[in-house]
């Protein structure tokens, strides 16, 4: 099936009471593992190429991992560029096969992160690719703090910039190893009230199963993104696999059985957001 635009995926799930979950993929290994956790389960997911990810290889290249992934299932599946820091790097997204980008102007002031993403949005709409950006700034544990959301600035934003998906800080936290997150659920509630558009939850690995899910049923938030949480999967899974083949030195070989692993653990994650059986 050709790739999907996020709108496409959010618009319906909010509509259905369900989200859709981002999942960061770091390299072929676990873009296979989601999109064969997207087969098992027949739920839609969202590819997303992170800045650790983009370090590592190439934009062009990734567009075309995707939608290679893409083509080759009939799940639907949105190619998206997660913290694009530019426009160059969001254009370069677009061009390179991606059907959906992410602004992230959240460390900008509120006037600099509208005016940037504004601009950017006349681009992705004539391109018919979909755009997220984000106002408030989501933290990382043991490092940046955030800065929550407050109702003026996801009132003006969801007005005046042009996303078609709004990323809020409402206690949230990048690269959390544990389900500590304490959400302000009444926040996420107020903030729906002042926009129109999808809400979407950046650090959702730090959010407990129960309570993404409640979020999910009942909110606008459409998309939780996961990394860490399966990253420390994927992670474990490799160690494991070294220690039990210690004369192994092919890499490829290493790194493979991790697939499987990554595999039941995405499916967990989506089917808990996912639509209502």
């Amino acid at each position: 099936m050709t790739a999907v635009t996020l709108s496409k995926l959010l618009n319906k799930a909010n509509k259905h009471n369900y989200a859709i979950a981002g999942l960061v993929v770091l390299g072929w290994e676990d873009a296979l593992a989601f999109v064969e956790a997207a087969e098992q389960t027949k739920i839609p997911i969202i590819l997303q190429a992170g800045p650790s990810c983009r370090a590592h290889t190439p934009i062009p290249i990734l567009g075309k991992m995707f939608r290679h992934l893409a083509d080759q299932t009939k799940i639907q599946v949105c190619c998206h560029i997660d913290h694009g820091y530019t426009l160059k790097e969001c254009k370069e997204g677009i061009d390179s096969g991606f059907t959906s980008v992410m602004y992230d102007g959240s460390k900008l002031s509120l006037k600099e992160n509208i005016k940037i993403t504004s601009k950017i949005a006349k681009i992705t709409k004539s391109y018919k690719v979909s755009l997220e950006g984000e106002v408030g700034l989501v933290g990382y544990h043991k490092g940046i703090n955030s800065e929550g959301t407050t109702l003026f600035e996801a009132k003006k934003f969801s007005n005046e910039s042009g996303v078609d998906a709004m990323a809020i800080s409402v206690g949230n936290t990048h690269l959390q190893t544990s389900k500590i997150a304490k959400i302000d659920y009444n926040k996420i509630k107020q903030i729906e009230k002042v926009s129109n558009i999808p809400l979407v939850l950046h650090g959702s690995s730090g959010i407990s199963y129960n309570l993404r899910k409640k979020i999910a049923r009942n909110t606008k938030v459409a998309k939780f993104n996961i990394g860490t949480e399966l990253r420390m999967i994927a992670g474990e899974s490799l160690k494991d696999n070294i220690k039990k083949n210690k004369k192994t030195f092919d890499r490829l070989q290493l790194i493979k059985p991790t697939v499987k692993n990554i595999t039941k653990a995405t499916i967990k994650v989506i089917k808990n957001i996912g639509p209502k059986k």
